[in-house]
């Protein structure tokens, strides 16, 4: 008898109440529709944290299912950013040029409007007309479809051309950072038709909704970033949990077993590299508009490192895993990187969190490898499988 798929996944459950409970709690206690214990910076960065736990899910699937490390996964997360902060831009300013042009003697016409909104977003970088990239900022329905298909068209194109030349291993990681490398270095350009190191700005400002406060609109966002990081966790465990995911983990552990058994390992491949790329890109989507900017910085390589070892610290092969390695060290940079972790002052020299911090997560990385190489998820599991072995114990032993 084949069994449901809460049965075979029983994680999926336990996740969606804890999730359902966790929103809840910060929207009674938020400033927006609650008590206003938790401030609306604080509700922004709990909805950011949930935004990288789900890109932390997509790394983990092509990682720890299939058993590529990416380090290009951030890139698709910008790009999905941009992508929305296009269009957020665009109107935010279309809105504030029509509002100046209001006195006008005689009304604006289409280009002399397009133009002004042009001059307003590219003067910073010289430019006072869009480039072809900017094609569709007027239209939020293709800027969300564009969400998806730029991370997946990349990762289509970069996936075929690795796969089909059997690029595995350190080799595959080295050029996916490549890959990240490049893109970041072009968009610091200025000719680039994303206004370069200024990237996009303002995005936290709703076009339509500039009366309604960024208390409320936090707390939106909270919620489409909840409901977005519940369906990616569903659709993991989805894929993980039934037959496609057996194969991806044959290939992950036995590659050329599974190519002779006659599955297109290279198919698999690119199925879930593109997939995960659009997943990230989603998470990019929902989280530069609560950051409020976007810039080439958040592409480098080193955050792509940092995905790695939040799912490597949450222990990877294991989707809750990944969301705890991103919430626990994405909560605790926030903590020491904002101040409020105290200094510690040893007389000879001071620690100060700020510029320690990435000291303390290098540490913790290493311990977590030595002392725990499955993660945090890895504990979990260890304690869940002691109580079912003395729960049988005790069973046995209370039989005649």
């Amino acid at each position: 008898m084949q069994r449901s798929f809460i049965a075979r996944n029983p994680s999926v459950l336990v996740f969606i109440v804890i999730l359902a409970l966790f929103t809840l709690g910060v929207t009674l206690l938020s400033e927006g529709l609650g008590a206003g214990v938790i401030s609306t910076s604080m509700i922004k960065t709990l909805g950011k944290t949930l935004c990288l736990c789900l890109v932390a899910i997509a790394m983990d699937l092509i990682w720890g299912y299939v058993g590529i490390l990416s380090l290009g996964h951030f890139a698709f997360f910008g790009l999905g950013g941009y992508m929305i902060g296009m269009w957020l831009m665009y109107e935010r300013t279309r809105d504030a040029v029509l509002a100046s042009m209001s006195d006008a003697v005689l009304p604006p016409t289409p280009a002399e409007i397009q133009d002004a909104i042009a001059h307003q977003i590219f003067g910073v970088v010289g430019s006072d007309s869009f480039p072809l990239i900017w094609a569709f900022s007027d239209s939020l329905l293709l800027q969300l479809i564009l969400v998806v298909a730029i991370p997946g068209l990349l990762a289509l194109v970069f996936g075929w051309l690795a796969f089909r030349s059997r690029v595995t291993g350190v080799y595959l990681s080295i050029l996916t950072q490549a890959m990240t490398l490049a893109l970041a270095l072009y968009l610091f350009q200025n000719d680039s038709g994303l206004r370069g190191n200024n990237g996009l700005s303002g995005l936290q400002n709703l076009p339509g909704l500039m009366d309604v406060p960024q208390s409320l609109l936090s707390i939106w966002f909270l919620w489409a970033s909840a409901f977005a990081l519940c369906l990616g966790y569903v659709l993991a465990a989805w894929v993980a949990g039934g037959k496609f995911g057996s194969v991806l983990r044959g290939i992950r552990d036995n590659e050329t077993r599974v190519r002779f058994l006659g599955y297109s390992v290279e198919g698999y491949k690119l199925m879930m590299f593109v997939g995960t790329a659009c997943i990230a890109g989603i998470a990019g989507a929902l989280y530069y508009p609560q950051a409020g900017i976007i810039n080439p910085a958040e592409m480098a390589p080193i955050a792509s490192i940092y995905l790695a070892v939040w799912v490597a610290i949450g222990g990877r092969g294991r989707i809750y895993g990944a969301v705890i390695g991103a919430a626990l060290v994405s909560l605790l940079s926030s903590w020491f990187t904002g101040g409020q972790a105290p200094d510690i002052d040893f007389g000879v020299f001071t620690i100060r969190w700020v510029d320690w911090w990435q000291v303390v997560l290098g540490i913790g990385f290493v311990l977590v490898t030595l002392f725990a190489p499955k993660g945090i998820g890895g504990l979990i599991d260890l304690i869940r499988q002691r109580r079912v072995t003395g729960a049988a114990m005790s069973r046995e032993e209370g039989q005649p």
